[in-house]
């Protein structure tokens, strides 16, 4: 990277500054600030839609800035990442003509860039691939599973059919992720400590920004121990996502093997 990275202090944290958006939308910093409802009334359909269009901008302008940070990557990684970009470009826009067909419009919540905030501090590419691909788009995997599942039940067949696309995108976004990190730590070693440096600091940035059971956000929704529970593990999709079974197991673990079992372990 060849230019210093302008930051914000959140909660004690020093993460990226936001990257420019519309004039129409608000943006904020923290949880306790969005527009979120646990319910699927319309509002709350809404302003899921809109909340998950700014994410897949989010991501995108994070593949699209590692293009620029890191023009020396190999010519491999540098078209995977540019492909993401255009996925995620997709995604943005499917998201935006269903936020349209449900009555909503752009700015019409609040919206807030926590992954480009944590990506933008990482001065190495392995790093960034291991906080947003490993894990960030690891984790919509996961939610995606859920997502798809509960707006089929709740009739809206057109949202679980997009959401189901994004998700076969994101899969390969993951596993290029993780095919590229295990190629650069076979070659060099020492990029362990970098990768191990960048989950570290994401560790520290949700433990201080996320809001702890009892505590409200703007609109009144409590944050409760299961809302803070991680999704149910999508096993089937990280697995073609190529995580390992000792990895997934891992990951069961840490989310008290709420799990979607695959059909092949069944």
């Amino acid at each position: 990277m060849s230019t210093e990275q302008a930051t914000k202090e959140i909660r004690g944290v020093v993460l990226a500054t936001d990257p420019a958006r519309e004039d129409c939308f608000q943006v904020v910093h923290s949880d306790d600030e969005m527009h979120e409802w646990p319910d699927m009334s319309d509002i709350s359909r809404r302003e899921r839609i809109h909340r998950h269009m700014n994410n897949e901008t989010g991501a995108m302008e994070i593949a699209a800035q590692a293009l620029v940070d890191f023009p020396e990557a190999p010519w491999g990684l540098r078209m995977n990442l540019a492909r993401q970009a255009t996925d995620e470009a997709r995604h943005a826009d499917l998201l935006l003509t269903r936020l349209v067909e449900m009555g909503g419009t752009k700015g019409e919540f609040p919206i807030a860039n926590f992954e480009w905030g944590v990506t933008g501090m990482l001065d190495n590419l392995p790093g960034r691939l291991a906080i947003q691909n490993r894990t960030f788009e690891a984790g919509l995997i996961d939610l995606l599973g859920v997502l798809r599942d509960k707006w089929r039940k709740e009739g809206d067949h057109a949202t679980a059919d997009m959401l189901e696309s994004i998700l076969a995108d994101e899969i390969t976004h993951v596993r290029f992720g993780n095919r590229w990190i295990k190629r650069m730590t076979e070659e060099n070693p020492a990029i362990l400590l970098k990768v191990a440096m960048a989950i570290r600091f994401l560790a520290k940035a949700i433990g201080s920004m996320q809001l702890k059971p009892g505590e409200t956000n703007v609109v009144g929704t409590v944050w409760t121990e299961e809302k803070l529970r991680p999704p149910a593990v999508n096993v089937e999709d990280r697995l073609e996502a190529e995580f390992t079974m000792d990895e997934i197991k891992e990951v069961l673990s840490q989310a008290g093997f709420r799990t979607i079992i695959p059909s092949a372990l069944r």
